[in-house]
């Protein structure tokens, strides 16, 4: 346990230079910023722009140098077509925008004004199947960025790279996806050296595949026995070999990010997975909020099936997300559950330092926290951002509000700036 605790304070390579946030979950895949950012805010103060976003999409903004890349899906006013067989079935609040043309758009805002400097249409398309009337969109898919390349990820419409100025490199289609309910897409793509890799878990054929960044061209594709799922693909590295690992329903699963073979599978989450995994000092960190919740931590360096062995450090089935994922900053494992209860545990035991505390209000979660500088951000759903200090205590520092909105989006963090974006607008917060 002693040599645990001393790796659970080494984090993973740093991203990118300076203060970008160049990915959905940060420089470090754990929801941690390098910078600050202001602790209050209303719509009189420290907000230093608000830029109209048009259409609708629930993808976080990543940044990069003075450029912040947003995605968004805006019908086209086209008359509506009949709308296509939700051939994933229907559920509460599923099938939204089926059957509607839109345009699927990336655009690009200069970070110090918030001016929109370019626009780029990656495609016109009418959705074959919808998404969640109040949790979905169709660009819900985060984008990526490596300073020479943004890449826009639109799910069953696409993937799109651009250069930083706008100029599209190359595009890959890929066939439509049968999301269960038709709650709609939202997996974000995974960037690590010269290899993208890309997670398309439906309710028919199910894959893997990892992509040559300059090219788009396929490197391997591995099938998956997994039904709908939206967590993230996450590389880490341990004991100078990297893994790939993703979150699912059936299993965790860790590939070889060269060739794609499996090198170790865990049973044990719930359904519909979401959060995405985070990993330090050689273990990973997996969880689930649905039916049956659970979150795993699980020890790195063996291979085969995990399931029911010493691999698993801990586990626990009280207070997990069901769509946001976790955040980890140093042995401390951050996260609200869906209703508002936030929960902090000791990532080497899973003991808490506190378990499901409430808020100041009754709030619903569909972002993921983010943090930086000792302060953890809570965007909720009802238009407050709370600021939490972070440590063994929970001690709400200042709840936020910007009037009439709601965050679904993640927050993003650079240098001293907070960017929030609602479901009409990208702000900047900035003292």
């Amino acid at each position: 346990m002693r040599f645990l605790a001393a790796l659970l304070l080494a984090t993973t390579a740093l991203w990118a230079a300076g203060d970008d946030w160049a990915r959905w979950r940060g420089p470090n895949e754990n929801g941690v910023a390098r910078g600050d950012a202001p602790t209050v805010w209303d719509d009189a103060k420290n907000v230093a722009w608000r830029t109209p976003i048009p259409g609708r999409g629930f993808s976080s903004p990543v940044i990069w140098g003075d450029r912040i890349f947003v995605t968004t899906a805006v019908p086209t006013g086209s008359p509506a077509a009949a709308p296509a067989p939700q051939q994933g079935g229907r559920g509460a609040g599923g099938g939204t925008g089926a059957g509607r043309e839109h345009k699927f758009v990336l655009l690009c805002l200069d970070r110090n004004t918030g001016k929109v400097l370019w626009e780029r249409v990656a495609t016109v398309a009418t959705p074959h199947e919808g998404y969640h009337n109040r949790y979905g969109s169709f660009a819900s898919n985060s984008p990526i960025t490596d300073g020479k390349h943004v890449y826009a990820f639109f799910g069953s419409r696409g993937l799109y790279s651009y250069t930083l100025d706008g100029k599209l490199v190359w595009r890959k289609e890929f066939p439509p996806l049968r999301i269960r309910n038709a709650f709609g897409e939202g997996s974000a793509p995974t960037l690590d050296g010269d290899t993208l890799y890309v997670c398309q878990d439906h309710e028919g054929g199910s894959f893997l595949l990892a992509l040559d960044r300059n090219t788009g061209k396929e490197i391997w594709r591995v099938p998956r026995e997994e039904g709908s799922s939206w967590s993230q693909p996450v590389v880490i590295a341990h004991n100078g070999r990297k893994q790939l690992v993703i979150s699912a329903s059936n299993r965790v699963r860790a590939y070889d990010p060269a060739t794609g073979k499996l090198v170790w599978e865990c049973a044990g989450l719930g359904s519909n997975v979401i959060p995405a995994p985070v990993a330090a000092g050689g273990v990973v960190f997996v969880m689930s909020g649905h039916r049956d919740p659970n979150a795993l931590a699980i020890r790195l360096g063996r291979e085969g099936d995990l399931t029911g062995t010493d691999a698993i450090v801990w586990t626990n089935n009280r207070g997990n997300p069901y769509t946001g994922s976790p955040v980890l900053d140093g042995n401390k494992l951050y996260f609200v559950s869906d209703n508002g209860l936030l929960s902090c545990l000791n990532a080497l035991t899973g003991e808490p330092h506190y378990r499901q505390q409430r808020l100041p209000k009754p709030y619903n979660f569909k972002a993921s926290p983010v943090a930086a500088n000792g302060k953890l951000y809570l965007a909720t759903e009802d238009g407050d951002v709370v600021v939490v200090k972070m440590g063994e205590t929970c001690e709400v520092l200042a709840t936020n509000t910007l009037k009439d909105q709601s965050f679904i989006a993640s927050p993003a963090i650079a240098g001293r700036s907070l960017y929030l974006r609602s479901q009409e607008a990208l702000y900047c917060i900035r003292q």
